[in-house]
């Protein structure tokens, strides 16, 4: 494995080149997604944010998903990165992406350092327009997850998140509507729609900084 340093500085550097953004997307894209015109943002449209946060342990690198509750929503029982909404005291997004993980994980903001953005995607569904913000730890956090939004906590290696043997695809059962599209196998968790095409970008964006 490359060491933590060098890996955190070349995200860094390739983070402020061109992003693959909309292409890798759509690998990860359901097929009503591709099919479909889907609505643009709006000005009634909701401006989120989510961190993608990488910290080492174990001579591995690893990022934190988080599993939501059950409950009557468009995102109920997904998996996801933690964030959500700007509230009006959010300086930016990199600052409301932040904040989410504070209150959603017990991340310590003062140990999180930003390394960049990837390329904001809009999800009809909850007309939310979500910037993921990258940043990282020197340490394993200790995590403190807000029951009211998080059932648990999933580490995600790295390599598993690289291995493309953990994409599939096959009809999910969305509150009664029938989806075909794409995931991710992450441990027993199948990882689909906005976050697996956040993951999608991640991974070109990991694999063209190797190289």
């Amino acid at each position: 494995m490359i060491g933590f340093v060098p890996f955190t500085e070349n995200i860094k550097k390739r983070l402020q080149e061109p992003l693959p953004g909309k292409t890798a997307h759509e690998k990860m894209a359901s097929d009503a997604r591709l099919k479909l015109k889907m609505p643009s943002p709006s000005e009634r449209t909701r401006e989120s944010a989510v961190l993608i946060l990488f910290y080492p342990q174990n001579d591995k690198i690893y990022i934190p998903l988080i599993l939501r509750p059950q409950y009557d929503g468009v995102h109920g029982g997904q998996m996801a990165f933690p964030g959500g909404r700007a509230e009006k005291e959010d300086e930016n997004l990199i600052r409301t992406a932040m904040r989410e993980a504070q209150e959603e994980i017990g991340v310590r903001l003062t140990d999180v350092k930003i390394l960049g953005k990837l390329t904001k995607l809009f999800i009809p569904a909850s007309n939310f327009y979500v910037q993921p913000v990258i940043g990282f730890m020197n340490h394993k956090p200790e995590f403190y997850p807000d029951a009211r939004e998080v059932d648990k906590v999933v580490e995600v290696a790295l390599d598993d998140i690289l291995n493309p043997e953990i994409i599939g695809r096959k009809v999910l059962n969305v509150r009664g509507v029938e989806v075909d599209a794409p995931f991710y196998q992450i441990q027993e968790h199948v990882v689909w729609g906005a976050t697996a095409m956040m993951i999608a970008e991640l991974v070109a964006v990991l694999e063209s900084s190797n190289n």
